[in-house]
């Protein structure tokens, strides 16, 4: 998700402050990694720039002047074109947990271990979001499903690479 383009969606509705946008991105996107205001006014300044947004009155207020900003035409299209447009499938063909268990080999340290360690991580994750999602509404519930469905798929991974790692462990020590 690019902030850019979230911040886009949330002015499609209306011309907003930076503040009123970065309590939306959060209260909607951030419950793991809320915005910081420097991403959210950078960001603000960019779109400007790139005459995605354009300020649309000024406010006073009880410390500096609030700028309001709306999306542009241009702001539209480029958020129609980014909402219409597929995410790349990424298969993460080779990553971090696959060269920690082939260095684990190569340097005779357990594969096991580090598979053991990293499923019992998977599976605490996976406790804490399956408790997350009885208490949240239907989008945290939804975020919750996305991220445990992609947890499972690295834990059938793991017991593969587990049942596995004696014939990895023949072709890495030839």
């Amino acid at each position: 998700m690019t902030i850019s383009n979230t911040l886009l969606g949330l002015l499609e509705s209306g011309p907003r402050h930076g503040y009123d946008l970065k309590r939306a991105y959060d209260e909607r996107f951030g419950q793991d990694r809320p915005l910081h205001y420097g991403q959210v006014y950078s960001t603000l300044s960019r779109l400007l720039r790139n005459g995605m947004v354009e300020e649309n009155g000024v406010e006073p207020g009880g410390g500096p002047e609030r700028k309001r900003y709306a999306i542009t035409d241009d702001g539209v299209t480029n958020l129609e074109t980014w909402l219409t447009s597929p995410e790349d499938p990424a298969p993460y063909l080779q990553n971090t947990l696959y060269t920690k268990v082939v260095l684990a080999l190569l340097s005779d340290r357990s594969a096991t271990d580090i598979l053991d360690h990293q499923r019992a991580a998977h599976l605490a994750k996976m406790r804490e979001l399956t408790r997350r999602k009885t208490t949240g509404d239907l989008a945290d519930q939804l975020i919750c499903d996305h991220a445990l469905f992609h947890l499972e798929a690295d834990l059938r991974w793991l017991e593969l690479t587990a049942a596995r790692l004696d014939e990895l462990r023949e072709q890495v020590h030839p």
